[in-house]
């Protein structure tokens, strides 16, 4: 192992030609963290905002960009680590993950499941803690629940159709593209609308015959808000966790109090670890099993290798992708 790592830096707020490949040395961990190398890494939209300059790392997280990696366990620092080195993880991070080495509290890596690669398991951590977080412990989806996701071919969506749908909820997702839906329903969703020639609030009563949806996940913000709100069912759940189309808008308050509507929303890179912690044991006992007999799998769209993280960038920006863009190493 050497002493330096080449790694991505944000040399200044602005579009993809921002990221550069830039050489240090390598971090050191601090007790209960480990030193992973990384074989991949996960290219997230928040990587883009951060980017941009609207979304800074937390206080004490590293300025490199990258909240989830996979790879090796080389160096580890605390009698209460557990891993060892040669272990092989995947791991959710507060930053650093466009680089060679990247430090990782050990409590929030996971063991790479069984017949996944590195590639693939490098698309699960900020994903499925995501999901999981705001799914099934803030808007408690159960099975029988209908469930709307917008966005479905993301790397969100397509995890939360395949989680919803393997827990027994009837899934209706919005994608903008036949291509796109014709993905989503592979995934397991039972409903895609193509939001740029139907209109979901409309489609979602015709699905529901005028029920309503009981969990909705919203990653689109903006004027979906209150079209969220007509489409509930009475005591639905709407979470936002994202908002491409702005973050500010009017709300139909009198919907909610109607309905007796829960909104609410999160984010996920700032909770504290004893948060992660406990996401981290769910998923290992009840997601881990389902991704080793493949019943539910990361969907990977493209990789390039970390010196081309710009191109990635653009691509996600582009909203062309289904599923996850990886850069490995």
């Amino acid at each position: 192992m050497t002493d330096t790592m080449r790694y991505i830096q944000i040399a200044a707020a602005g579009g993809p030609e921002q990221l550069v490949l830039r050489e240090c040395a390598l971090p050191k961990p601090k007790t209960g963290q480990v030193l992973i190398k990384v074989t991949a890494a996960g290219v997230n939209r928040l990587d883009v905002l951060q980017r941009m300059g609207s979304y800074p790392p937390p206080a004490g997280a590293s300025d490199i960009p990258g909240v989830e990696v996979a790879g090796i366990v080389v160096a580890s620092k605390g009698k209460s680590v557990k891993l060892k080195p040669g272990d092989r993880v995947c791991a959710l991070l507060t930053g650093g993950g466009y680089a060679q080495y990247a430090l990782a509290d050990a409590d929030v890596c996971l063991p790479i499941p069984e017949g996944l690669s590195d590639i693939e398991a490098a698309g699960l951590p900020e994903s499925y803690f995501t999901v999981w977080s705001n799914l099934f412990e803030i808007a408690n989806l159960k099975a029988g629940d209908t469930f709307l996701v917008h966005g479905g071919s993301s790397g969100i969506g397509t995890t939360a159709i395949q989680l919803a749908k393997a827990f027994g909820a009837k899934v209706i997702t919005t994608a903008g593209s036949e291509e796109k839906c014709t993905a989503c329903k592979a995934l397991g969703a039972d409903h895609a609308i193509n939001y740029q020639n139907q209109d979901f609030v409309e489609q979602c009563r015709l699905i529901t015959q005028n029920q309503g949806i009981d969990v909705i996940l919203d990653m689109v913000g903006g004027d979906y808000l209150n079209r969220n709100i007509r489409v509930a069912a009475e005591e639905g759940r709407i979470v936002v966790i994202s908002a491409l189309k702005g973050y500010r808008t009017e709300v139909d308050l009198l919907g909610i109090m109607r309905k007796r509507l829960i909104l609410t929303g999160s984010t996920l890179r700032s909770r504290p670890l004893k948060f992660k912690r406990k996401l981290a044991e769910k998923l290992l006992k009840l997601v881990w099993p389902r991704l080793t007999t493949g019943e539910i799998k990361p969907l990977i769209y493209k990789t390039f290798p970390l010196e081309q993280a710009a191109e990635a960038h653009r691509l996600m920006e582009s909203s062309a992708h289904i599923g996850k863009l990886i850069l490995t190493l």
